[in-house]
Protein backbone atom coordinates (compact mmCIF):
# COMPACT_ATOMS: atom_id res chain seq x y z
CA UNK A 1 0.00 0.00 0.00
CA UNK A 2 2.72 2.28 0.82
CA UNK A 3 4.78 1.52 -2.23
CA UNK A 4 1.31 2.02 -4.41
CA UNK A 5 1.26 5.74 -2.83
CA UNK A 6 5.01 6.34 -3.47
CA UNK A 7 4.40 5.36 -7.01
CA UNK A 8 1.28 7.35 -7.69
CA UNK A 9 2.49 10.41 -5.72
CA UNK A 10 5.70 10.34 -7.68
CA UNK A 11 4.26 9.78 -11.38
CA UNK A 12 1.67 12.21 -10.63
CA UNK A 13 4.73 14.70 -9.84
CA UNK A 14 6.64 14.05 -13.00
CA UNK A 15 3.34 15.58 -15.23
CA UNK A 16 2.54 19.26 -15.40
CA UNK A 17 -1.14 20.39 -15.50
CA UNK A 18 -2.38 23.73 -16.52
CA UNK A 19 -5.29 25.74 -14.50
CA UNK A 20 -8.14 23.97 -17.24
CA UNK A 21 -6.43 20.38 -16.22
CA UNK A 22 -4.72 19.80 -19.56
CA UNK A 23 -1.74 18.04 -19.74
CA UNK A 24 0.90 20.39 -21.09
CA UNK A 25 4.28 19.03 -22.76
CA UNK A 26 7.51 20.08 -20.62
CA UNK A 27 9.22 18.02 -23.11
CA UNK A 28 10.19 16.34 -25.91
CA UNK A 29 9.48 12.99 -25.34
CA UNK A 30 6.74 11.59 -25.31
CA UNK A 31 4.84 8.58 -23.39
CA UNK A 32 1.66 7.90 -25.11
CA UNK A 33 -1.31 9.80 -23.63
CA UNK A 34 1.05 11.82 -21.07
CA UNK A 35 3.97 13.25 -21.56
CA UNK A 36 6.58 13.26 -18.15
CA UNK A 37 9.86 15.12 -17.17
CA UNK A 38 12.59 12.59 -18.98
CA UNK A 39 14.80 13.93 -15.60
CA UNK A 40 12.41 12.14 -13.40
CA UNK A 41 12.03 9.06 -15.42
CA UNK A 42 15.54 8.61 -14.86
CA UNK A 43 15.25 9.53 -10.81
CA UNK A 44 12.34 7.34 -10.59
CA UNK A 45 14.28 4.23 -12.12
CA UNK A 46 17.53 5.27 -10.47
CA UNK A 47 15.84 5.01 -6.97
CA UNK A 48 14.15 1.81 -7.59
CA UNK A 49 17.40 -0.10 -8.68
CA UNK A 50 19.21 1.47 -5.41
CA UNK A 51 16.18 0.06 -3.25
CA UNK A 52 16.23 -3.00 -4.69
CA UNK A 53 19.98 -3.21 -4.67
CA UNK A 54 20.06 -2.79 -0.97
CA UNK A 55 16.94 -4.86 -0.02
CA UNK A 56 18.95 -7.93 -1.55
CA UNK A 57 22.27 -6.59 0.43
CA UNK A 58 20.13 -7.00 3.62
CA UNK A 59 19.51 -10.53 2.90
CA UNK A 60 22.76 -11.58 1.95
CA UNK A 61 24.33 -10.03 5.16
CA UNK A 62 22.28 -12.20 7.37
CA UNK A 63 24.44 -13.83 10.14
CA UNK A 64 25.02 -17.92 9.47
CA UNK A 65 23.36 -18.24 13.13
CA UNK A 66 21.67 -21.52 11.97
CA UNK A 67 24.39 -23.79 11.62
CA UNK A 68 25.50 -23.18 8.13
CA UNK A 69 29.02 -21.40 7.55
CA UNK A 70 29.29 -20.61 3.91
CA UNK A 71 33.45 -20.85 4.82
CA UNK A 72 32.83 -24.40 5.54
CA UNK A 73 29.45 -25.27 4.01
CA UNK A 74 30.45 -29.17 4.47
CA UNK A 75 31.62 -28.83 7.99
CA UNK A 76 30.26 -31.10 11.07
CA UNK A 77 31.50 -33.72 13.74
CA UNK A 78 30.41 -36.82 12.86
CA UNK A 79 30.08 -39.74 15.65
CA UNK A 80 29.76 -43.08 14.35
CA UNK A 81 28.69 -46.17 15.58
CA UNK A 82 29.92 -49.39 14.60
CA UNK A 83 28.11 -52.84 15.51
CA UNK A 84 30.77 -55.12 15.61
CA UNK A 85 29.54 -58.56 17.30
CA UNK A 86 26.19 -59.41 18.93
CA UNK A 87 26.21 -61.51 21.41
CA UNK A 88 22.72 -62.39 23.88
CA UNK A 89 22.35 -59.71 25.96
CA UNK A 90 25.86 -58.28 25.05
CA UNK A 91 26.98 -56.39 22.34
CA UNK A 92 30.11 -55.17 21.08
CA UNK A 93 30.27 -51.71 19.92
CA UNK A 94 32.82 -49.53 18.25
CA UNK A 95 32.61 -45.36 18.87
CA UNK A 96 34.32 -42.67 16.43
CA UNK A 97 34.11 -38.82 16.40
CA UNK A 98 35.02 -37.37 13.53
CA UNK A 99 35.82 -33.48 13.45
CA UNK A 100 35.01 -33.08 9.64
CA UNK A 101 35.14 -28.57 10.47
CA UNK A 102 38.20 -27.35 8.35
CA UNK A 103 38.85 -24.57 10.93
CA UNK A 104 36.77 -25.44 14.18
CA UNK A 105 38.18 -27.76 16.45
CA UNK A 106 37.28 -28.78 20.25
CA UNK A 107 39.46 -27.45 22.60
CA UNK A 108 39.51 -28.36 26.56
CA UNK A 109 38.04 -29.95 28.43
CA UNK A 110 37.18 -31.85 25.24
CA UNK A 111 34.24 -33.45 24.25
CA UNK A 112 31.84 -35.15 26.47
CA UNK A 113 29.24 -36.97 24.30
CA UNK A 114 26.27 -38.10 25.43
CA UNK A 115 22.65 -39.78 24.68
CA UNK A 116 19.81 -41.56 26.11
CA UNK A 117 19.67 -45.59 26.00
CA UNK A 118 15.99 -46.72 24.58
CA UNK A 119 15.32 -49.76 27.21
CA UNK A 120 17.59 -50.56 30.18
CA UNK A 121 20.50 -51.21 28.85
CA UNK A 122 24.11 -50.86 30.24
CA UNK A 123 27.64 -50.27 29.54
CA UNK A 124 29.62 -53.56 31.05
CA UNK A 125 33.26 -52.12 29.79
CA UNK A 126 34.75 -49.77 28.23
CA UNK A 127 38.31 -48.86 26.38
CA UNK A 128 39.47 -45.78 25.06
CA UNK A 129 36.63 -43.58 27.01
CA UNK A 130 35.37 -43.84 30.49
CA UNK A 131 31.40 -42.63 31.82
CA UNK A 132 31.87 -39.76 34.07
CA UNK A 133 29.13 -41.47 36.36
CA UNK A 134 28.65 -45.20 37.13
CA UNK A 135 24.64 -44.59 38.49
CA UNK A 136 23.04 -47.18 40.19
CA UNK A 137 23.93 -50.80 39.66
CA UNK A 138 22.18 -52.29 42.88
CA UNK A 139 20.46 -54.95 40.21
CA UNK A 140 23.62 -56.39 39.62
CA UNK A 141 24.12 -57.46 43.06
CA UNK A 142 26.16 -60.82 43.15
CA UNK A 143 28.33 -60.33 40.19
CA UNK A 144 30.56 -58.15 38.42
CA UNK A 145 29.02 -54.44 38.53
CA UNK A 146 28.97 -52.80 34.90
CA UNK A 147 30.98 -49.79 34.37
CA UNK A 148 27.74 -47.51 33.63
CA UNK A 149 24.29 -48.12 34.50
CA UNK A 150 23.27 -44.51 33.93
CA UNK A 151 20.12 -44.02 31.53
CA UNK A 152 22.25 -41.14 29.97
CA UNK A 153 25.62 -41.72 30.34
CA UNK A 154 28.15 -39.16 29.37
CA UNK A 155 31.26 -40.33 28.07
CA UNK A 156 34.70 -38.68 28.28
CA UNK A 157 38.17 -38.99 26.92
CA UNK A 158 40.89 -40.84 28.62
CA UNK A 159 44.02 -38.13 29.48
CA UNK A 160 47.39 -38.59 27.82
CA UNK A 161 48.94 -41.32 29.54
CA UNK A 162 46.57 -43.74 30.51
CA UNK A 163 47.28 -47.11 30.72
CA UNK A 164 48.06 -49.39 28.29
CA UNK A 165 45.53 -51.84 28.65
CA UNK A 166 42.88 -49.29 28.73
CA UNK A 167 44.00 -47.37 25.58
CA UNK A 168 42.80 -48.01 21.82
CA UNK A 169 43.51 -46.49 18.70
CA UNK A 170 42.99 -42.76 18.87
CA UNK A 171 42.14 -42.47 22.24
CA UNK A 172 43.54 -40.58 25.12
CA UNK A 173 43.58 -36.44 24.01
CA UNK A 174 41.61 -35.14 26.84
CA UNK A 175 38.52 -34.77 24.83
CA UNK A 176 40.69 -32.69 21.97
CA UNK A 177 40.57 -32.05 18.24
CA UNK A 178 41.93 -30.49 15.70
CA UNK A 179 40.69 -28.83 12.55
CA UNK A 180 41.33 -30.68 9.30
CA UNK A 181 43.36 -28.55 7.64
CA UNK A 182 45.86 -27.86 10.93
CA UNK A 183 46.60 -31.30 11.18
CA UNK A 184 44.17 -33.91 9.59
CA UNK A 185 45.51 -36.99 11.41
CA UNK A 186 44.37 -35.76 14.50
CA UNK A 187 40.86 -34.90 13.92
CA UNK A 188 39.48 -38.47 15.10
CA UNK A 189 38.71 -39.63 18.76
CA UNK A 190 37.77 -43.38 18.87
CA UNK A 191 36.78 -45.44 21.71
CA UNK A 192 35.00 -49.52 21.99
CA UNK A 193 32.81 -50.82 24.76
CA UNK A 194 30.42 -53.82 25.43
CA UNK A 195 26.93 -53.08 25.96
CA UNK A 196 23.16 -54.23 26.41
CA UNK A 197 20.49 -55.25 28.21
CA UNK A 198 19.29 -58.14 30.04
CA UNK A 199 15.69 -58.13 28.22
CA UNK A 200 16.50 -57.32 24.74
CA UNK A 201 18.82 -59.64 22.49
CA UNK A 202 18.77 -57.29 19.67
CA UNK A 203 20.41 -54.21 19.42
CA UNK A 204 18.80 -50.75 19.54
CA UNK A 205 20.40 -47.52 18.54
CA UNK A 206 20.30 -44.89 21.36
CA UNK A 207 18.72 -41.41 20.93
CA UNK A 208 19.36 -37.76 21.91
CA UNK A 209 23.03 -37.15 21.31
CA UNK A 210 25.05 -34.42 22.72
CA UNK A 211 28.67 -33.45 22.50
CA UNK A 212 28.69 -31.36 25.61
CA UNK A 213 30.71 -28.58 23.72
CA UNK A 214 28.64 -25.28 23.59
CA UNK A 215 27.23 -24.26 20.02
CA UNK A 216 26.66 -27.90 19.10
CA UNK A 217 23.17 -30.05 18.03
CA UNK A 218 22.84 -32.88 16.70
CA UNK A 219 20.57 -34.91 14.87
CA UNK A 220 19.20 -38.40 15.07
CA UNK A 221 20.99 -41.56 13.89
CA UNK A 222 21.01 -42.53 10.20
CA UNK A 223 21.60 -45.98 9.13
CA UNK A 224 24.68 -45.82 6.75
CA UNK A 225 26.42 -48.69 4.55
CA UNK A 226 28.58 -51.05 7.12
CA UNK A 227 32.08 -50.15 8.03
CA UNK A 228 34.88 -52.36 6.54
CA UNK A 229 37.88 -53.36 8.23
CA UNK A 230 41.20 -55.11 6.79
CA UNK A 231 43.80 -56.93 8.71
CA UNK A 232 47.35 -55.67 8.96
CA UNK A 233 48.31 -57.77 5.41
CA UNK A 234 45.04 -56.05 3.67
CA UNK A 235 44.17 -59.47 1.81
CA UNK A 236 41.24 -59.77 3.75
CA UNK A 237 38.34 -57.49 4.82
CA UNK A 238 35.59 -57.85 7.77
CA UNK A 239 32.69 -55.62 7.99
CA UNK A 240 30.58 -54.12 11.00
CA UNK A 241 27.19 -55.69 11.30
CA UNK A 242 25.39 -52.62 11.23
CA UNK A 243 26.84 -48.74 11.12
CA UNK A 244 25.19 -45.57 11.94
CA UNK A 245 26.11 -41.97 11.99
CA UNK A 246 25.01 -38.99 14.27
CA UNK A 247 25.58 -35.69 12.41
CA UNK A 248 26.35 -32.44 14.83
CA UNK A 249 26.53 -29.09 13.41
CA UNK A 250 27.64 -25.50 14.65
CA UNK A 251 26.18 -22.56 15.29
CA UNK A 252 27.49 -19.24 16.59
CA UNK A 253 24.21 -18.28 18.17
CA UNK A 254 23.66 -21.25 20.00
CA UNK A 255 28.05 -21.10 21.23
CA UNK A 256 27.86 -17.83 23.03
CA UNK A 257 25.73 -14.54 23.02
CA UNK A 258 28.48 -12.24 23.08
CA UNK A 259 31.54 -11.97 20.85
CA UNK A 260 34.89 -13.23 22.08
CA UNK A 261 37.59 -11.81 19.90
CA UNK A 262 37.77 -8.24 18.56
CA UNK A 263 40.24 -6.01 15.97
CA UNK A 264 42.49 -2.93 16.31
CA UNK A 265 43.87 -1.13 12.82
CA UNK A 266 46.79 0.73 12.39
CA UNK A 267 48.41 1.85 8.98
CA UNK A 268 51.93 3.12 8.44
CA UNK A 269 50.52 6.20 6.84
CA UNK A 270 48.39 7.25 9.33
CA UNK A 271 50.02 7.96 13.16
CA UNK A 272 46.30 6.97 14.75
CA UNK A 273 45.22 3.58 16.09
CA UNK A 274 41.98 2.41 15.81
CA UNK A 275 41.23 0.48 18.96
CA UNK A 276 38.44 -2.75 19.49
CA UNK A 277 35.37 -1.02 19.81
CA UNK A 278 34.08 -0.48 23.09
CA UNK A 279 32.09 -2.76 24.78
CA UNK A 280 33.45 -5.85 21.96
CA UNK A 281 32.88 -8.60 24.11
CA UNK A 282 31.28 -6.99 27.32
CA UNK A 283 31.30 -3.67 29.66
CA UNK A 284 33.12 -3.13 32.66
CA UNK A 285 30.87 -3.16 35.60
CA UNK A 286 28.62 -5.36 34.36
CA UNK A 287 27.91 -8.12 36.69
CA UNK A 288 29.03 -11.20 34.73
CA UNK A 289 31.92 -9.37 33.55
CA UNK A 290 34.85 -9.84 35.76
CA UNK A 291 38.51 -8.66 35.02
CA UNK A 292 41.40 -7.88 36.48
CA UNK A 293 43.55 -4.24 36.65
CA UNK A 294 47.17 -3.94 34.93
CA UNK A 295 49.34 -4.52 38.05
CA UNK A 296 47.14 -6.81 39.57
CA UNK A 297 47.30 -10.54 40.14
CA UNK A 298 43.81 -12.74 40.73
CA UNK A 299 42.94 -14.21 43.44
CA UNK A 300 44.12 -17.72 44.44
CA UNK A 301 40.57 -18.83 44.68
CA UNK A 302 40.45 -17.55 41.31
CA UNK A 303 43.20 -19.39 39.83
CA UNK A 304 42.50 -22.79 40.68
CA UNK A 305 41.75 -25.15 38.08
CA UNK A 306 39.58 -27.65 37.67
CA UNK A 307 40.76 -30.06 33.48
CA UNK A 308 37.59 -31.14 33.13
CA UNK A 309 35.50 -27.76 32.96
CA UNK A 310 35.97 -24.50 30.79
CA UNK A 311 38.21 -22.12 32.50
CA UNK A 312 35.68 -18.57 33.91
CA UNK A 313 36.09 -16.16 31.99
CA UNK A 314 38.71 -13.44 33.62
CA UNK A 315 40.38 -10.90 31.33
CA UNK A 316 42.73 -7.74 31.53
CA UNK A 317 40.33 -4.52 32.23
CA UNK A 318 39.92 -2.81 28.78
CA UNK A 319 37.42 -0.71 26.88
CA UNK A 320 36.69 -4.14 24.93
CA UNK A 321 36.61 -6.67 27.59
CA UNK A 322 37.84 -9.21 25.25
CA UNK A 323 39.93 -12.32 25.81
CA UNK A 324 41.79 -12.16 22.31
CA UNK A 325 42.70 -9.28 20.60
CA UNK A 326 44.13 -9.19 16.97
CA UNK A 327 45.92 -6.18 15.50
CA UNK A 328 46.31 -5.74 11.50
CA UNK A 329 49.59 -3.26 11.24
CA UNK A 330 49.74 -2.26 7.54
CA UNK A 331 53.57 -1.79 8.11
CA UNK A 332 55.56 -1.07 4.74
CA UNK A 333 54.54 0.01 0.79
CA UNK A 334 57.36 -1.40 -1.74
CA UNK A 335 57.30 -0.79 -5.39
CA UNK A 336 56.03 -4.56 -6.27
CA UNK A 337 54.57 -5.21 -2.44
CA UNK A 338 53.21 -4.27 0.40
CA UNK A 339 53.98 -6.38 3.78
CA UNK A 340 51.13 -6.69 6.67
CA UNK A 341 52.10 -7.71 10.51
CA UNK A 342 49.28 -9.41 12.42
CA UNK A 343 49.88 -9.53 16.27
CA UNK A 344 47.12 -11.78 18.52
CA UNK A 345 47.02 -10.68 22.29
CA UNK A 346 45.47 -13.46 24.43
CA UNK A 347 44.49 -11.10 27.68
CA UNK A 348 42.71 -14.51 29.46
CA UNK A 349 44.60 -14.79 32.30
CA UNK A 350 43.71 -18.23 33.15
CA UNK A 351 43.56 -19.64 29.73
CA UNK A 352 46.15 -21.03 27.11
CA UNK A 353 44.95 -21.47 23.44
CA UNK A 354 46.85 -24.84 22.00
CA UNK A 355 46.40 -25.42 18.54
CA UNK A 356 44.52 -21.73 18.21
CA UNK A 357 43.90 -20.81 14.66
CA UNK A 358 42.89 -17.54 12.63
CA UNK A 359 40.94 -17.09 9.61
CA UNK A 360 40.95 -13.61 7.51
CA UNK A 361 39.02 -12.60 4.64
CA UNK A 362 40.83 -9.89 2.28
CA UNK A 363 40.89 -9.45 -1.45
CA UNK A 364 44.69 -9.17 -1.56
CA UNK A 365 44.60 -12.43 -0.19
CA UNK A 366 44.64 -14.34 -3.51
CA UNK A 367 48.47 -12.88 -3.94
CA UNK A 368 49.94 -13.62 -0.85
CA UNK A 369 53.82 -14.23 -1.51
CA UNK A 370 54.96 -15.61 1.72
CA UNK A 371 54.44 -15.77 5.15
CA UNK A 372 56.75 -15.75 8.17
CA UNK A 373 56.36 -17.27 11.75
CA UNK A 374 52.88 -18.77 11.24
CA UNK A 375 51.86 -21.93 9.07
CA UNK A 376 48.74 -20.91 6.12
CA UNK A 377 46.36 -22.35 3.99
CA UNK A 378 44.09 -20.42 1.48
CA UNK A 379 40.39 -21.55 2.07
CA UNK A 380 39.58 -22.11 -1.79
CA UNK A 381 35.42 -22.54 -1.21
CA UNK A 382 34.59 -20.71 -4.59
CA UNK A 383 36.90 -22.23 -7.48
CA UNK A 384 39.28 -19.28 -8.52
CA UNK A 385 37.93 -16.66 -5.69
CA UNK A 386 41.06 -16.97 -3.22
CA UNK A 387 40.06 -14.01 -0.61
CA UNK A 388 40.25 -16.29 2.41
CA UNK A 389 43.15 -17.96 4.02
CA UNK A 390 43.74 -19.79 7.68
CA UNK A 391 47.01 -19.25 9.46
CA UNK A 392 48.20 -21.30 12.60
CA UNK A 393 51.31 -21.45 14.60
CA UNK A 394 54.22 -23.82 14.19
CA UNK A 395 54.31 -26.64 16.18
CA UNK A 396 56.70 -26.44 19.37
CA UNK A 397 57.45 -23.30 18.42
CA UNK A 398 53.95 -20.62 18.90
CA UNK A 399 51.39 -23.26 18.38
CA UNK A 400 50.12 -22.39 21.95
CA UNK A 401 49.18 -18.97 22.77
CA UNK A 402 49.97 -18.67 26.50
CA UNK A 403 47.95 -16.51 28.97
CA UNK A 404 47.88 -12.95 29.38
CA UNK A 405 51.80 -11.86 30.29
CA UNK A 406 54.84 -10.18 28.44
CA UNK A 407 54.79 -13.89 26.68
CA UNK A 408 51.00 -13.92 25.84
CA UNK A 409 51.03 -13.24 22.21
CA UNK A 410 51.64 -14.55 18.44
CA UNK A 411 52.78 -12.90 15.82
CA UNK A 412 53.69 -12.55 11.88
CA UNK A 413 54.43 -10.81 9.10
CA UNK A 414 53.15 -11.49 5.34
CA UNK A 415 54.32 -10.38 2.16
CA UNK A 416 51.87 -9.59 -0.57
CA UNK A 417 51.93 -8.65 -4.40
CA UNK A 418 50.14 -5.80 -5.63
CA UNK A 419 47.94 -5.89 -8.03
CA UNK A 420 48.01 -2.79 -9.95
CA UNK A 421 44.30 -3.51 -11.88
CA UNK A 422 42.76 -3.04 -7.65
CA UNK A 423 45.27 -2.33 -5.69
CA UNK A 424 44.54 1.07 -3.38
CA UNK A 425 45.53 2.11 -0.05
CA UNK A 426 42.10 4.41 0.14
CA UNK A 427 39.07 3.86 2.19
CA UNK A 428 40.30 1.18 3.50
CA UNK A 429 40.82 -1.07 1.42
CA UNK A 430 44.15 -2.21 3.05
CA UNK A 431 42.60 -4.11 6.23
CA UNK A 432 40.21 -6.98 6.30
CA UNK A 433 36.65 -7.74 6.10
CA UNK A 434 36.55 -10.22 8.21
CA UNK A 435 38.96 -12.20 11.13
CA UNK A 436 38.04 -15.18 13.23
CA UNK A 437 39.66 -16.99 15.82
CA UNK A 438 39.38 -20.27 16.48
CA UNK A 439 35.74 -20.23 14.85
CA UNK A 440 34.56 -17.31 16.40
CA UNK A 441 33.57 -14.20 14.52
CA UNK A 442 35.84 -11.09 15.98
CA UNK A 443 34.50 -7.36 16.18
CA UNK A 444 35.35 -5.06 13.34
CA UNK A 445 35.61 -1.31 14.23
CA UNK A 446 33.25 0.63 12.11
CA UNK A 447 34.76 1.04 8.08
CA UNK A 448 34.46 4.57 8.96
CA UNK A 449 36.96 4.97 11.47
CA UNK A 450 39.66 2.60 9.49
CA UNK A 451 43.09 4.95 8.91
CA UNK A 452 42.99 7.17 6.24
CA UNK A 453 45.79 8.31 4.17
CA UNK A 454 46.37 11.91 4.61
CA UNK A 455 44.60 13.29 1.62
CA UNK A 456 41.45 11.89 2.57
CA UNK A 457 39.46 13.69 4.96
CA UNK A 458 36.18 12.76 6.85
CA UNK A 459 34.26 15.65 5.32
CA UNK A 460 34.14 13.57 2.23
CA UNK A 461 32.17 11.06 3.47
CA UNK A 462 28.51 10.37 2.50
CA UNK A 463 26.18 8.26 4.94
CA UNK A 464 23.82 5.84 3.26
CA UNK A 465 20.87 7.83 5.32
CA UNK A 466 22.08 10.85 3.40
CA UNK A 467 22.45 9.55 -0.20
CA UNK A 468 18.88 7.76 0.40
CA UNK A 469 17.53 11.08 1.82
CA UNK A 470 18.62 12.74 -1.26
CA UNK A 471 17.24 10.57 -3.87
CA UNK A 472 13.61 10.85 -1.85
CA UNK A 473 14.23 14.31 -2.11
CA UNK A 474 14.29 14.27 -5.93
CA UNK A 475 11.37 12.41 -5.82
CA UNK A 476 9.18 14.59 -4.25
CA UNK A 477 10.79 17.68 -6.14
CA UNK A 478 9.98 16.17 -9.42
Amino acid sequence: MVQRKLNRASSSACFHRDNEGEIRKESSVSFGVLEMNPFCVVVQRSVYMVFTFFFFFLLSSVSPSYGYDPLDPHGNITIKWDLLQSNLDKNDLKVSILNHQLYRQIERPGWKLGWAWVGDEVIWSMQGAEATEQGNCSRFKGQELPHCCEKKPVIVDLLPGALYNLQTANCCKGGVLTSMVQDPDKITAVFQMVAGSVNVSDFIMPENFTLGIPGYSCGNPVSVAPSKYTSDGGRRWTQALGTWNVTCIYSPFLASTSPKCCVSLSAFYNRSIVPCPKCSCSCQGLPEAKCVKFGETPSLLQELEDPNQEQPSLVRCTQHMCPIRVHWHVKRSYKEYWRVKITVNNLHIMKNYSHWNLVASHPNLKSLTQVFSFNYEPLNQYGYINDTGMFWGIQYYNDMLLEEGERGNVQTEMLLHKDQGVFTFREGWAFPRRIMFNGDECVMPPPDEYPRLPNSGHSAKLSLSAIFGSLLLLIILC
